[in-house]
């Protein structure tokens, strides 16, 4: 008899002793099989022998690092209507990610300071975040991360106080490892301040690299067209140019995001080969869009920085081939459908993206054979994991013959997810079951997230990710994808 867990996808599915069979390695193209103890309390309370291994046909399948996503809102707390940490975490999970980077623009702001009455029973948002779970009491299969916000309130007036938040550099289970002010861009007056606090904590600073004060979308033909002001080139370059100076002077680690234009690559191309400490990433729909897909999708293409041109869409897939960009981040950005159905001019910026990001770069880099998936697994897991200070684990390094086996690398007797299932960057085995090859259409009815803005409803890809691995245990799965015979 064939077993489909109910939900499609399920979180923290229950299942047998598994053996999956034919996998093979991202990097190495070695075959291997993968071996899982029984998960989620499924030996409880059934009757005849439980134990006994089931083994899983998973060839045609590659088996790689779990993803990791150095930009996520997850809008928890403040503004739960769009996201919460809960959703934000299930989708990151559905979406092949063992780790994420939450940006400090929460309500009130990830800056540390104390909240006057408290923040959900904390001292401040910070300290909330860090023990989501222990208060919720909801474990979350998904690793995070803090990103402290580099002024007070992510107002742009005076600099966050380290007193305020430097003793989470050492939290646990989730640490601090990155300041920014994102999604605003860090005022020229407070710059040095940032930077100065960054080397002492020894963290990068991260930039949303894109200031106007006035704007809707691209400027150009399309602006013109749908009589809408435009959003010039110059504002992202003015601030890539001025944080580049920023490490000349300093020597601080400077991490560029949601790169869009031909003209701030060239520019961190040119630091690079200085050997400036300068990384960037950019996004899948920079890479799958450009401005004249805002007469196509409306607000759901509307986003900071704007889509761009053609030409700059085509700069930024160039560097992301040459290396020029290190990695791929979603800035995953929930908004409600009331807001995004505001019209261009009013709706909010952004778009989300854990749920699609894997076939959409697949689709848009490795199909078109612009780059190969070995490299899109640096640039969805193994780059991140070094700008955010996680573990990559090395599958060819837990071999015995062609076995991995993690029926005892973690302690897995909780029904709800292993003891050090939040423990950030400790080598746990994070992995992601992979098909490629294969076309699938994005559903949105199936995903995760609260949020539904995006414009890749519908579309098809030819790859997607069919389970997640999060310390041992499989934390997400496509009910179509992985079945056991009894």
């Amino acid at each position: 008899m064939t077993h489909d867990w109910q939900d499609s996808p399920r979180i923290f599915p229950p299942h047998p002793p598994l053996r999956l069979a034919g996998l093979t390695v991202w990097d190495s193209g070695r075959t291997v099989d993968l071996l899982l103890p029984a998960s989620g309390g499924w030996e409880e309370g059934r009757e005849g022998d439980r134990s006994q291994e089931v083994r899983l046909d998973c060839s045609g399948l590659t088996i790689a690092p779990g993803f990791r996503d150095p930009h996520v809102h997850f809008r928890d707390p403040g503004q739960t209507e769009k996201e919460d940490m809960v959703t934000g975490s299930r989708a990151a999970a559905h979406g092949g990610y063992t780790g994420v980077l939450i940006m400090p623009n929460t309500l009130p702001a990830l800056d540390g300071a104390t909240v006057p009455g408290g923040c959900q029973g904390c001292r401040s948002s910070l300290d909330y975040l860090d023990s989501y779970s222990k208060i919720n009491s909801c474990p979350l299969p998904v690793h995070y991360a803090l990103c402290v916000a580099a002024s007070l309130g992510r107002q742009g007036q005076e600099p966050s106080r380290m007193e305020d938040w430097a003793s989470g550099l050492a939290f646990p289970s989730h640490p601090v490892i990155a300041i920014s002010d994102d999604g605003a861009t860090v005022p020229t007056a407070l710059v040095d301040q940032v930077a100065t606090m960054a080397l002492e904590a020894g963290i990068p600073f991260i930039d949303h690299c894109e200031h106007h004060e006035s704007g809707v979308l691209n400027e150009g033909p399309v602006a013109r067209r749908l009589g809408l002001p435009g959003i010039p080139e110059s504002t992202e370059i003015a601030v890539v140019s001025r944080d580049i100076d920023l490490v000349r002077r300093t020597g601080v680690r400077l991490h560029l995001q949601h790169i869009s234009t031909a003209a701030s690559c060239a520019a961190i191309r040119q630091a690079k080969d200085e050997g400036l400490p300068v990384t960037c990433e950019t996004a899948p729909h920079y890479l799958a869009l450009d401005d004249k897909s805002v007469e196509d999708y409306g607000p759901a293409a509307k986003m900071n920085p704007p889509l761009r041109s053609s030409k700059d869409r085509q700069a930024v897939i160039q560097a992301v081939a040459d290396g020029t960009i290190d990695m791929l981040a979603t800035d995953h950005a929930p908004h409600t459908a009331e807001q995004k159905a505001a019209g261009l001019a009013a709706a909010p910026n952004g778009v989300i993206g854990l749920e699609s990001a894997y076939g959409v770069a697949y689709h848009c880099l490795v199909a078109p054979g612009i780059i190969s998936h070995r490299r899109l697994i640096e640039l969805m897991s193994v780059n991140p994991a070094r700008l955010m200070k996680d573990q990559v684990f090395e599958i060819e390094a837990h071999l015995s013959g062609s076995v991995v086996d993690l029926r005892s690398s973690v302690d897995l007797k909780s029904g709800q997810g292993p003891e050090s299932e939040d423990v950030w960057g400790q080598g746990q085995p994070d992995l992601v079951l992979l098909k490629t090859g294969e076309e699938t259409r994005i559903q949105t009815d199936r995903w995760l997230s609260k949020a539904r803005n995006t414009p890749f409803q519908g579309w098809t890809v030819e790859s997607r990710v069919v389970a997640t691995i999060l310390g041992g245990r499989i934390s997400c799965a496509q009910a179509d994808s992985l079945r056991w015979e009894e």
